[in-house]
């Protein structure tokens, strides 16, 4: 899949491939895409998509 990378703290790292894996996710990548887009669909669409970048730049997830 094309798209940005993003870092995650270590912990949050090892517990999210844990949860993913329990869950039955094919993999991390498949398990964040679904969470993200649940929230973002709570959230609003595209408004709610720029907003989520701005705040994950600021808070140093894209690079």
């Amino acid at each position: 899949m094309a798209g940005k990378k993003i870092k995650l703290d270590e912990d949050i790292y090892r517990r999210a491939l844990k949860f993913s894996a329990a869950q039955g996710y094919s993999s991390l990548e498949e398990f964040i895409c679904h969470i993200i887009e649940k929230e973002l669909q709570l959230q609003g669409g595209a408004d709610a998509i720029n907003e989520i970048e701005r705040k994950m730049k600021g808070l140093g997830y894209f690079s």
